[in-house]
């Protein structure tokens, strides 16, 4: 079947959707997006991946071209139109396209370029990866310095997840100062041997991610310790538990890391709970 997606007001069939060649998302990455889960054709912390977007596009400079309230009808209008269920929308606001390439910002009068798009991902709750848990490499963190602002800056995320491909691992977890940053696409965890949660604190360092904030939350409710500060790799080699966050991840656990076996090689009982608390939690609130 195909998509429909959404191009500047307009809801059209993914064969007919056109952006210009000077836009500047295209020419210089100058632009942010937005990754929302759906499950069972509902939003998943949308509020949540809004407020993100406002603070991306206000650290950038870049005009904010559609309400909060508009953006939620898109959302649930390309639900609606794919008949997704499960899967994901995702959404890109760039500078716009002014006619020609100059690395100064186009005029004042420029119109950003505003798309979305469903991907439809059956089974994204049940992942079998949830009970098998994910393999690791470190990689060095080699990334521009605003890391807070999401920007569809990933040309070096993706060759951290090719890195983990040929190493025969799911994904990468960068170090920058003999310290973890975080995954590729999320953000990263250990569970000491004393059942603390540790996970590196927000600055511009890393992403601010919306899951994350969700899964801290839910922790703390729980009475789940926690301790937002740095971590090496030789710490969470020896670890209790090991995981990353994301919204299209939600809670996924970690049992290899560059080679070695975390908490046994086996999901440890901290990931699975906080995985159940965060999804039992997110259907209620879906929107």
């Amino acid at each position: 079947m195909t998509r429909t997606v959404y191009v500047n007001g307009e809801y059209l069939p993914e064969t007919e959707a056109k952006v210009s060649i000077f836009d500047r998302g295209f020419l210089f990455a100058d632009g942010v997006y937005e990754v929302t889960s759906v499950l069972n054709g509902k939003l998943i912390d949308f509020a949540g991946h809004a407020k993100r977007l406002d603070r991306s596009l206000t650290e950038l400079e870049m005009k904010r071209p559609i309400s909060t309230e508009d953006l939620l009808e898109v959302h649930r209008e390309l639900v609606s139109r794919n008949g997704l269920t499960e899967g994901l929308i995702y959404l890109q606001i760039t500078r716009g396209a002014p006619g020609d390439r100059d690395f100064a910002f186009p005029p004042e009068e420029t119109e950003p370029t505003v798309v979305l798009f469903t991907q439809a991902m059956p089974g994204l709750e049940a992942s079998p990866k949830a009970k098998t848990g994910l393999k690791i490499v470190s990689v060095e963190d080699l990334r521009w310095g605003r890391r807070d602002i999401k920007t569809v800056q990933l040309l070096y995320p993706s060759l951290g997840k090719m890195a983990a491909k040929k190493a025969g691992c799911d994904d990468a977890w960068m170090v920058e100062d003999g310290v973890v940053t975080e995954g590729t696409s999320n953000n990263a965890y250990i569970v000491t041997k004393a059942g603390t949660i540790v996970t590196r604190q927000l600055s511009n360092d890393i992403l601010h991610g919306i899951t994350r904030a969700a899964v801290l939350r839910f922790a703390r409710e729980a009475q789940m310790k926690v301790e937002e500060r740095p971590f090496t790799i030789a710490e969470a080699q020896d670890a209790a538990e090991a995981f990353v966050t994301s919204a299209s991840a939600f809670v996924m656990p970690v049992v290899e890391i560059d080679g070695a076996p975390v908490g046994g090689g086996m999901v440890g009982p901290i990931a699975t709970r906080l995985r159940e608390i965060y999804l039992e939690e997110m259907h209620k609130a879906a929107i």
